[in-house]
């Protein structure tokens, strides 16, 4: 027998928060920054915490959050993640804690 103050109606969960489908999970990837990416952000490596299932677009997006200057490169960049080139758009990505995601603008030369 439960008291009144224990009971709880439940509902389904909200989309994308239920644990088992990891929707809401974050995990802690390192973000790799070259050329002209570095200069913007300030910055070569970092370490953010961006959702474990998410698109490269907004993958892309999380990581401008942090460093607006990249927005005027999203464009020409090349976007890698485990050191498999990405194109920015709606391919899901799964992220372990630790995946590389590399930013690498072009790079220009003769």
């Amino acid at each position: 027998r439960r008291s009144p103050g224990r009971r709880r109606r439940r509902g389904p969960p909200a989309e994308g928060n239920s644990p088992r489908d990891g929707g809401s999970m974050r995990c802690q990837v390192s973000v790799l920054y070259f050329a002209r990416s570095a200069e913007l952000a300030g910055l070569r490596c970092e370490t953010l915490s961006v959702q474990r299932e998410i698109t490269s677009l907004q993958l892309w997006e999380e990581i401008v959050k942090v460093h607006p200057r990249l927005a005027v490169i999203r464009d020409q960049v090349v976007f890698a993640v485990r050191q498999e080139y990405v194109l920015l758009g709606d391919q899901l990505l799964v992220l372990q804690p630790g995946d590389e995601v590399a930013i690498i603008p072009p790079i220009s030369g003769g």
